[in-house]
């Protein structure tokens, strides 16, 4: 019998695939989600962990500018954060989560960066003024 390449090391028991992706999810949140819940009053501060010319190029409207060496700045440690930074080809906002979390903080890591909240078609904000560019149709709609 040919074993499938995709099934060469086999899923885990299903409690050990539960604890795992709970794991995940506790360090991860994604674009679609932190998109849809500041639309109202998030309960968190989502944190744009990138320099200063990034920022004025493109930054998530609502976002705070607190780039990873000025972190914890003057942050609520009783209030969760979100880091992003440009990408998952950039670890920017690993380091800034790390910082926060060694400074007693709750923290999540936003996926995808500016990059995939671009690529999903949310608006921006810029030095220039507000920039909202149509959604590529590789990443978006995902509605999972």
């Amino acid at each position: 019998m040919t074993v499938s390449p995709a099934l060469a090391v086999p899923p885990a028991p299903p409690a050990e695939a539960a604890a795992f992706f709970a794991g995940r999810l506790a360090f991860f949140t994604d674009v679609a989600d932190v998109h849809a819940s500041l639309a109202g009053d998030p309960g968190f501060v989502l944190v744009d962990t990138r320099g200063p010319a990034a920022w004025d190029q493109g930054h998530v409207p609502g976002a705070v500018h607190l780039p990873t060496a000025q972190l914890p700045a003057d942050l609520d440690p009783a209030v969760p954060v979100v880091t992003y930074c440009w990408g998952p080809g950039c670890d920017g906002a690993t380091r800034g989560a790390l910082a926060l979390a060694r400074a007693g903080f709750r923290v999540k890591e936003m996926r995808g960066g500016i990059e995939y909240w671009i690529r999903e078609g949310f608006p921006v904000e810029s030095a220039a003024g507000p920039l909202h560019r149509p959604a590529d149709p590789l990443t978006a709609p995902c509605a999972c």
